[in-house]
């Protein structure tokens, strides 16, 4: 029951910060932006995914739980300036100058594209592969796709392909 009202609390965090967001965009654009949808079903590595055309964001609630402070002033401006973004100037590159200058000058949060939390308790299974200069733990999905389609994944540093370490 405990955490259930933990969620409940942390369900109205969020919820302000969406309101917070969307308040400062009003403001800037002078105009009304719609309060999206809000659902916690993500899993997996993404901390959030914002769905533009339906105006809704998708939060993995496991990340949320564990990086609480981090997540609400981080992610979720994050998912909601693509939505502003959208709904300003149309299909635009996803973290592109307009969803820059969302996070920077109205949002004032740094316009990074990826999160820096632990994912260990949402990761999974991983294998090891690697390339000529380091290691990857490649994914379950990863892995079969290479072992039953013949997939190859490149290191993204020195560009050679993948191969099982064990």
């Amino acid at each position: 029951m405990q955490q259930q009202q933990l969620f409940r609390h942390i369900n109205l965090q969020v919820i302000r910060q969406v309101k917070h967001c969307l308040q400062q965009a009003e403001q800037y654009f002078q105009r009304h932006f719609a309060f999206p949808q809000i659902e916690y079903k993500l899993r997996g590595l993404k901390a959030g995914v914002a769905y533009l055309q339906q105006n809704k964001i998708n939060l993995n609630r496991t990340l949320l739980l564990e990086n609480q402070q981090a997540f609400i002033h981080q992610t979720v401006p994050h998912e909601i300036a693509h939505l502003i973004v959208y709904q300003q100037f149309g299909l635009v590159k996803p973290h592109g100058a307009q969803w820059q200058f969302v996070m920077q000058e109205i949002f004032h949060c740094p316009a990074t594209t990826c999160h820096q939390f632990d994912v260990s308790n949402v990761q999974g299974k991983t294998f090891l592969y690697q390339c000529a200069c380091q290691q990857y733990p490649l994914s379950l999905r990863r892995h079969n796709n290479i072992q039953r389609n013949g997939a190859v994944y490149y290191c993204r540093k020195c560009k050679g392909a993948l191969d099982f370490v064990g």
